[in-house]
């Protein structure tokens, strides 16, 4: 049978399915091995691609490490039009998952950052005022060493139950473990909310828990690497679900307005989703500014008790806020607005100038990302007022989750910093909300690409290819904005 959203029926190719299922399974043992033998343990120094192939066991960390990793991504892409069924798609993923469970933290060390930050918390410090080098963590040694004189970037959420994990771990290497399983939680959460998310759209169930759960970056990074992200789509799909299965009902408002809330309190790039979680609130009534403004206080009053409780329970306040303009200390060519900048500074060299266009490019990227978020709210409020038809109803959960997608997506090219994990952002919205199959190349293909940017022990290829990074990406940016210019013209020169 043809899949609803246009994809082949992949039940028709079994062979090809079994294949991808176990090159998957075999790739995420090589990881787990290249973990083990040269990943980020708590006692690996800092090194580079040279310095591991050089180290013990070097060219074959690199080795199970690079082909680990191609033959997961391979495999993920091979089924991208749809998994056979929704029940393969998770089992395929949790099998996958099972062995980077007993990997040492993979493709990051940020996990290290997120004890620390804990250990402050917990002995009486200000994670949010100071780094944890300054606080007094007996494990900054295992910290990356930009992180360790930086506040803590994440909300008072994270903070806390960063807490808990080195509170009840016992140890580093328990509260490492306990992380872990938050992450883990965190996938669960969002695992569980794709079904009613992509049969509110028309999406094939099938296709879109392959895309979001089987994703190399999610178990390498999401998991293996423990990264607060996962809970933050958990948390962040959950509330979404609320808002599209119970919309307008002020009790399940509330209830998403908490969830949306937590999701921020864990890390602050959930607050552009809030403007598109408004538009969801209405989608059982029709599109008037009067419906807009009473559902929205219902949210927003469940977002704001949320962040309220955080910051009262944990005494931190508000100061997390600050320490978001920090984040941007690392400076690498694979941020979009880094790369232009740094090409600026290679041109201003050229004629003897320093430019240090890099912070300029970035305020400029802020301000076009605030212009386009504005932009994507109001495409979406506009197509929704136009869908108040009873009859087009059942199309307004996809406008706002599209739009959703997109915000995260513009936010994750038009912040001065990216990492690879950052790509499940939009990913895991846009798979739910995307109907034709073939309008999802241009978010799955970046996810496959940027898989292949770290290293087991959290080495980052971009700091190794800083020039031919920055012009290769400024390259696409411009490519990217003239073809948008040119779409833009051809639109205006159509007849009306």
């Amino acid at each position: 049978m043809a899949d609803p959203g246009g994809a082949p029926d992949a039940a028709d190719r079994p062979g090809r399915a079994r294949s991808a299922r176990y090159a998957g399974l075999v790739g995420a043992t090589l990881l787990t091995v290249a973990g083990w033998l040269g990943g980020a343990l708590p006692d690996a120094p800092a090194t580079t691609p040279v310095g591991i192939w050089r180290g013990p066991h070097g060219p074959l960390v690199l080795g199970c490490w690079l082909v680990g990793t191609a033959l997961l991504v391979g495999a993920w892409w091979a089924l991208r039009r749809g998994a056979p069924s929704t029940r393969w798609a998770y089992l395929t993923a949790g099998l996958w998952l099972l062995p980077l469970l007993a990997a040492p933290p993979t493709g990051s060390r940020d996990v290290y950052s997120y004890v620390c930050q804990g250990w402050s918390w917990t002995h009486g410090a200000d994670p949010y005022r100071v780094g944890v080098a300054v606080a007094g963590c007996p494990w900054t040694d295992a910290v990356p060493p930009i992180w360790r004189h930086t506040p803590a970037p994440y909300g008072p959420f994270f903070v806390l139950l960063a807490g808990l994990a080195v509170t009840l771990g016992g140890g580093l290497v328990g509260a490492v473990v306990l992380l872990r399983v938050l992450a883990v939680v965190g996938v669960l959460l969002a695992a569980l909310c794709l079904p009613g998310l992509a049969r509110a759209v028309g999406v094939p169930t099938r296709r879109a828990a392959w895309l979001a759960l089987a994703c190399p970056l999610v178990g390498v990074h999401l998991v293996g690497g423990a990264h607060n992200d996962a809970l933050l789509l958990g948390l962040l799909l959950s509330g979404l679900l609320v808002l599209v299965h119970r919309p307008g009902k002020p009790r399940a408002l509330l209830l998403a307005g908490v969830l949306l809330g937590l999701a921020v309190a864990v890390k602050a790039v959930a607050v552009v989703v809030l403007p598109f979680a408004a538009l969801a609130a209405v989608l059982g009534r029709r599109y008037t500014a009067r419906a807009l403004l009473r559902d929205a206080a219902w949210l927003a009053g469940g977002v704001v008790a949320a962040l309220l409780a955080t910051s009262l329970v944990t005494g931190l306040g508000f100061g997390w806020v600050g320490g978001l303009a920090r984040s941007g200390d690392s400076e690498q060519w694979t941020s979009p607005p880094t790369a232009v900048g740094f090409v600026v500074d290679y041109a201003g060299a050229l004629v003897g100038r320093e430019p240090h266009a890099v912070p300029v490019v970035r305020l400029v990227a802020l301000l076009v990302l605030a212009v386009l978020l504005v932009a994507l709210w109001w495409w979406a409020w506009s197509a929704l007022r136009r869908l108040n038809d009873v009859r087009q109803r059942a199309a307004r959960p996809r406008v706002a989750l599209v739009g959703a997608g997109l915000a995260l997506a513009a936010t994750a090219l038009l912040v001065p910093v990216f990492h690879p994990w950052y790509a499940t952002w939009p990913l895991a919205v846009l798979s739910v909300a995307t109907v034709p199959v073939a309008r999802t190349t241009w978010f799955v293909l970046p996810c496959a690409v940027v898989s292949f940017l770290a290293l087991p022990d959290g080495t980052n290829l971009a700091r190794f290819t800083k020039a031919p990074g920055a012009i290769a990406m400024a390259a696409v940016v411009v490519a990217l904005g003239v073809g948008a210019v040119r779409v833009a013209l051809a639109r205006r020169a159509r007849p009306t």
